[in-house]
């Protein structure tokens, strides 16, 4: 078995919900997402972050806009679906967390005594 693979595939499913995590608080680029998730120490590269935010996209999770940026190049400018710090954006990421660790420690219980 290749730990290393298994990690790694781990990581990449909780990548969208850590993106959905902070554009709950409001818009963002897709350089400071990768910033905030290099300080929660979640390194992500740029090859990985842009197909993710496409499927968000493609799944009605997100929306995007290219931007030009008055210091380098164009930027993508992402929008959560629900409107930043809505009711609904908090109800909906606590909703799918909070079940998440629970569900998960119970397996970890009755399958490791």
């Amino acid at each position: 078995m290749n730990i290393d693979n298994l990690k790694s595939q781990m990581r990449k499913g909780m990548l969208e919900f850590c993106v959905l995590l902070l554009l709950r608080h409001g818009d963002a680029y897709a350089s400071e997402i990768i910033a905030k998730m290099k300080e929660a120490h979640l390194i992500v590269m740029e090859g990985t972050l842009y197909p993710l935010l496409t499927r968000l996209k493609n799944d009605g999770l997100l929306t995007y806009r290219w931007e030009e940026s008055p210091s380098g190049p164009p930027r993508w400018g992402l929008s959560p679906v629900w409107g930043a710090g809505s009711s609904s954006s908090r109800c909906w990421t606590c909703c799918i967390w909070s079940r998440c660790p629970p569900s998960v420690f119970c397996l970890c219980v009755r399958c490791c005594p």
